[in-house]
């Protein structure tokens, strides 16, 4: 039997799957919420700083992976236009339903999919850009999920990475009681779900930190990965470069 984590409890990998998308199915409706606690609201800022760098041409191709409620994909779709070509998707269903249902309300009409990231239903090199943000730590195997992103990314094309990572030591006391504290009590008034955000916050100090990211995108195939750093270390942005 084979074992990961699933915050720091470990389990059968097989189970972690469901047990994910258990959380994900109990705070889709408050996903945005769950982001603006989590962040401080600063999520908002890091997805902008995101979008910025992503640099998306008209008529290109997109895929947003743990899209969200399509945060990114709106902002994607309008820069690619109507020659463009922008997937939603997520492999959880409720998450992958608010998402749809969002970009619906804001009149963008895209193509999602549920998928899940370590087997994409897309041929090789197919997109010039494949995002996945505040998604990457909750995937059982990371090493096939970003394998699977390298080999759908087009040559010249990118892959990005924005994830909850190691602060630096400084903040690390206040960082811990606001995560380990703060987090679920804020969860369980606002959301009435104190333990999924007991998960998240122990799933961001199981995620590997921003060098050891960086080696394992390399490895994944990408031939150079550029790393951005925010907010004293709290979230990094990956950028895998595919010549």
């Amino acid at each position: 039997m084979s074992e990961t984590h699933f915050g720091f409890e470990k389990i059968d990998e097989n189970q972690k799957s469901a047990k994910v998308a258990g959380v994900f199915h109990s705070v889709a409706k408050n996903y945005d919420v769950m982001n603006d606690l989590m962040s401080i609201g600063l999520h908002r800022v890091w997805k902008a700083f995101t979008i910025a760098s992503a640099h998306v041409l008209p008529g290109q191709k997109v895929l947003d992976i743990a899209g969200g409620t399509g945060d990114l994909a709106y902002a994607f779709a309008k820069q690619a236009g109507l020659t463009g070509e922008v997937w939603l998707s997520d492999i959880n269903s409720s998450m992958l339903g608010v998402g749809r249902d969002r970009l619906i309300d804001r009149g963008v009409l895209l193509p999602c999919v549920q998928l899940d990231a370590e087997q994409i239903p897309f041929p090789k090199n197919y997109f010039d850009l494949v995002t996945v943000s505040f998604g990457l730590r909750n995937m059982t195997h990371k090493d096939l999920a970003l394998a699977e992103m390298c080999r759908v990314t087009k040559p010249g094309g990118k892959t990005m990475v924005l994830e909850f990572s190691q602060p630096v030591d400084a903040i690390k006391p206040i960082y811990d009681l606001y995560s380990f504290k703060v987090l679920p009590w804020l969860g369980q008034k606002i959301a009435g779900d104190a333990q999924s955000y007991q998960y998240l916050a122990e799933s961001i100090r199981m995620h590997p930190d921003a060098p050891t990211l960086k080696q394992m995108m390399l490895d994944a195939g990408f031939d150079n990965v550029q790393v951005h750093r925010m907010s004293g270390g709290i979230v990094a942005l990956h950028i895998g470069i595919k010549y």
